[in-house]
């Protein structure tokens, strides 16, 4: 399985969070591929730190209780930070994996033009 990085998984959670308040613990640990209590705590430390409120809906005393998910103001200062960060990472990356890309063809021009 493919592991994510903490902040990975919170940025992948305020994301689903932001496109549907109404998700459950049980779809998000799903849609993401971690465990149902690494999903609860990691939606705890969200909660925790002001970037998610969660809300009670479930008012039947007999039922599951039904929680909503919304996404605070710093939530989605923290979404934007967290994006900026991983765009960051990935254009750094691309530029290593080009570098390495144009030195390989490098090399096959310079062995193909030995060869001859």
């Amino acid at each position: 399985m493919f592991e994510h990085s903490p902040k990975e998984e919170n940025l992948l959670i305020i994301k689903e969070i932001d496109s549907q308040s109404s998700v459950t613990q049980r779809e998000l640990s799903l849609r993401l591929g971690i465990s149902l209590g690494k999903t609860n705590y990691l939606l705890k430390e969200l909660i925790k730190k002001g970037f998610i409120k969660a809300k009670n809906f479930s008012t039947n005393p007999g039922k599951l209780k039904k929680i909503q998910y919304y996404l605070t103001k710093e939530g989605l200062e923290h979404k934007m930070q967290l994006t900026q960060h991983f765009l960051k990472e990935k254009e750094n990356e691309y530029n290593r994996l080009k570098e390495e890309w144009d030195r390989l063809v490098a090399e096959k021009v310079k062995k193909s033009a030995v060869s001859l």
